[in-house]
């Protein structure tokens, strides 16, 4: 597993290195202290298995710099570990496609159960966040008033099972193979559940799941 680090803090970078070689002790490592070295650590040709990275480093574009990081890296999770617990940058953040948010005031064992989520393919992201989940289509739960469908969003009784698997982080051909589904059925009910909770992506959408069974 090649992980790529950026962060400003050296301390902080060692430290979770140190985290890191508990979950995977034959992981490679790549360091950024400024926003400018990991791009180029990005742009250089090597495919990284996550990378995980600051808000707010010397260089830093804004949330752009986050898509600027999964252009270059497709397809691979980029997690956002912040001194910044603003619900702003955590919407930000997530809004750019961050697939997840772990503040750095989290103690040893939630920074390594998240980061052991992440790497099982799931989604982290602080517990406060999940108010922006329940802020997404508040309308829609106050118009779900008739059977089973209230704190739902209108969803189908699939597209809750489809919406479950999201949150367990799993893909559209894993969950194609569990629910017995076509990709091509799996990728329809998540842009249905996609369009009723009033989300952009999957992280969004895990967020609002959580908030619903709140």
């Amino acid at each position: 597993m090649k992980i790529l680090i950026g962060d400003d803090h050296l301390l902080f970078r060692e430290g979770l290195r140190r985290l890191l070689e508990q979950l995977h002790a034959e992981a490679t490592f790549i360091e950024a202290g400024t926003f400018g070295e990991l791009i180029e650590h990005c742009r250089g040709g090597e495919q990284f298995d996550v990378v995980l990275m600051d808000l707010h480093m010397p260089g830093w574009p804004g949330f752009e710099g986050l898509r600027e990081v999964h252009d270059l890296q497709p397809g691979t999770p980029v997690v956002v570990i912040s001194a910044s617990e603003s619900l702003s940058d955590i919407r930000g953040a997530l809004d750019a496609g961050a697939t997840g948010y772990i503040p750095k005031s989290s103690s040893v064992k939630v920074m390594m159960g998240a980061l052991n989520l992440v790497f099982s393919g799931g989604i982290y992201v602080p517990p406060g966040a999940i108010t922006f989940g329940a802020e997404l289509a508040p309308r829609r739960r106050a118009a779900d008033t008739g059977g089973d469908r209230g704190g739902t969003y209108g969803l189908t009784q699939r597209q809750r099972e489809v919406l479950d698997c999201l949150r367990a982080g799993k893909s559209n051909k894993q969950i194609a193979y569990e629910l017995g589904l076509s990709e091509g059925t799996v990728k329809i009910h998540v842009t249905a559940i996609f369009k009723s909770l009033g989300v952009k992506n999957r992280t969004q959408a895990v967020i609002a799941a959580a908030a619903m069974a709140s």
